[in-house]
């Protein structure tokens, strides 16, 4: 069951940045795409799966955020994450605003990537 749920949940990370990715350059260029229902109801249906299989291997593996160090710290940049994320997309009022809180939620999401991979909290030491 666990390597099913890891799967999962590794998919809809895919399914989450990728789309992140293609609404920032849709945001970039402006582009009416945007406004569409598609993108206004899918990223919330994504996120949705990808937190609900995040609680899945949590319960599957018994590790919790806040007793596990490395989970909390997972969560903490998921939550940087989402907050950079939104700035990106919808609160940046100029163009360099916009690229460098996109460029820093890759970057937050990088190193919650790499805390996930070696599930600790200290990797850079």
């Amino acid at each position: 069951m666990y390597l099913i749920m890891k799967h999962v949940h590794l998919t809809f990370v895919a399914l989450s940045i990728a789309l992140f990715i293609f609404r920032f350059v849709l945001s970039v260029k402006q582009s009416p795409w945007l406004q569409g229902k598609l993108l206004k109801v899918l990223p919330h249906a994504i996120d949705t799966l990808l937190l609900l299989s995040a609680l899945s291997l949590c319960v599957i593996l018994q590790q919790y955020p806040f007793v596990q160090t490395w989970l909390t710290v997972k969560v903490v940049g998921v939550v940087l994450y989402i907050l950079l994320g939104l700035i990106a997309l919808k609160k940046a009022r100029t163009m360099p605003v916009k690229w460098m809180t996109f460029l820093a939620a890759l970057a937050v999401l990088g190193i919650t990537a790499k805390v996930a991979i070696y599930k600790d909290a200290l990797w850079m030491s």
